[in-house]
This record gives C-alpha cells, sequence and structure tokens, in this order.
C-alpha cells in the first residue's frame, strides 16, 4: 500500500486544519480527502471539537513511554519548517498522542463533547446518536495492533471506574469472540461517557458504551444506527450501549452476556 493509500492519522488531519503541513504534504492530502469520502467525513467531525485534549488523556498520556515518543522526534518537521503555529499546544499534545498510539496505549483525539444537533428530545436516544455517528468512522485499521495485556487493560479500566462509579475488570468486559483493544474516558453532554473499543475477526469495530443514568432499570432493546444494529439497555444507576456491525441476533446474545457481566 502506497503512502497516498494510507488513511491519514487524527495527527496528520488536525495538522492540516491547523496549517501545519507542508505545501507537498496538503497538496497531498486534498487528493485524499477528494476521493475518499471517509477521510472527508473524519476531517469535517474533527474540524467540530473544541475539547480540552489535556485534562481528557492526562492518565493515559503519563503513560507513554518518552524513549518511544523521543524515536519519532526526527520524523518531525522542524520549527523552521513550520509556520507560526496557530493552536501549538494542541499539536504538541497530538504528538504526545502518537507515542501513546505507538505504545498501544491508545487515545481517541476528540471527545464526543458535540453540540446538541439533534431534534429528539430523548437523551437516551440522543447520546446513542452521537456515539454511532462517532463509531462510525472506526474501520478495522483504526483498532489494529495486539490485544493489550490484562494489566494495560486493567489501567485503563480504572480510569473509567473512578468516574462512572462502575466497577469494570478485564474479565467484567471480555466479550465473547471479539478482542478488547482499548479503553477510553470521553464526554457527552459534561457528563463522562466510558467507551470500550473491541474489533470482530468477521464484522470488524464494535463497542459497548456506558453513561451515568438516572432512568430506570430497562430491559435490552434494539434499533439501527449508521449502518449498524445497536443493543441498549439500563440499570439504576448507568445507561449501556453495544454498537457494531455484527447481524442482531449475534449482537444480542453478546449485549445479553455483557449485561449479565456487568449487573450490580
Amino acid at each position: 500500500m502506497s503512502e497516498d493509500q494510507i488513511f491519514p492519522s487524527d495527527e496528520q488531519l488536525t495538522a492540516y486544519l491547523d496549517g501545519e503541513l507542508t505545501p507537498d504534504q496538503v497538496a497531498r492530502l486534498d487528493v485524499i480527502l477528494e476521493t475518499d469520502e471517509r477521510v472527508a467525513e473524519r476531517l469535517e467531525f474533527l474540524s467540530r471539537s473544541n475539547l480540552p485534549f489535556t485534562q481528557a488523556f492526562a492518565s493515559l498520556l503519563a503513560e507513554a513511554p518518552k524513549a518511544k515518543l523521543e524515536a519519532m522526534l526526527p520524523d518531525l518537521p522542524s520549527e523552521q519548517q513550520l509556520p507560526a503555529p496557530v493552536r501549538a499546544g494542541r499539536r504538541g499534545f497530538l504528538g504526545a498522542l502518537a507515542a501513546c498510539l505507538v505504545a498501544g496505549v491508545v487515545a481517541d483525539r476528540a471527545f464526543i463533547g458535540l453540540h446538541r444537533r439533534l431534534t429528539a428530545r430523548d437523551e437516551g436516544s440522543e447520546w446513542r446518536a452521537v456515539v454511532a455517528e462517532y463509531i462510525a468512522l472506526y474501520t478495522p485499521d483504526t483498532l489494529a495492533g495486539p490485544v493489550p495485556s490484562s494489566e494495560v487493560q486493567a489501567a485503563q479500566l480504572a480510569v473509567l471506574e473512578s468516574k462512572l462509579g462502575l466497577s469494570l475488570s478485564p474479565e467484567a468486559v471480555s466479550l465473547p469472540g471479539v478482542d478488547f483493544k482499548r479503553a477510553l474516558l470521553l464526554q457527552y453532554d459534561d457528563q463522562p461517557l466510558a467507551q470500550i473499543a473491541y474489533l470482530d475477526p468477521e464484522t470488524g469495530p464494535m463497542a459497548l458504551c456506558i453513561v451515568r443514568s438516572d432512568g430506570g432499570v430497562k430491559g435490552p432493546q434494539v434499533e439501527g444506527r449508521r449502518g449498524m444494529n445497536v443493543v441498549y439497555w439500563s440499570n439504576a444507576a448507568h445507561a449501556f450501549m453495544l454498537i457494531g456491525h455484527a447481524p442482531l441476533e449475534r449482537m444480542q446474545a453478546i449485549a445479553e452476556d455483557a449485561r449479565t457481566r456487568l449487573a450490580v
């Protein structure tokens, strides 16, 4: 696969938005944006973000190995090659995120803290719609790489536990037939949102997302969003959704397994 065919990283797209690429890099990305709708959608999504990156991922960045970060520095443009930075803090932070990606400590650039753009009044429906919009941008390559060790999984899940008040462990979030890839603390409508991402060898990305909720206990229900199947339910304190491309019957079976493991 040539360089022009590789899906650009969030760091590259952010640098494009911030005017921090060389003319040749800009020209190459312009061609990709004109021919690949997925890249154009990802760029548009990133352009809407206005988020507190450092605060969001401070715990993950603390795990980034210094040696791997330093090894990446020769590949970065020098200060003389770059135009005056408009958002130097964000650019530097994304450089650290790149190191996290190499190390397997993966963090998304963006929260799901989008402005409310939906007409539905049902808050449960609204957060699921925003999550679906986000997960629809994932490809198998987004979650490529080895399965994190149980120690890494536990460390990532501990961050979610502290914010959600929900007991989570690698065993509790292990889903049948799919590989755990990462656990992230996101934010929706100023509230913590847990995203646990998986890769199904057969159908691609899958995610289990959790938010606090006082809507009461509700049994599993299903819906379709952005070409994916969604199974959602809630207990006394949290709302859950499993989203992916697997057939509905399989999604329901996986969701039931997750609901049993996470019962409190």
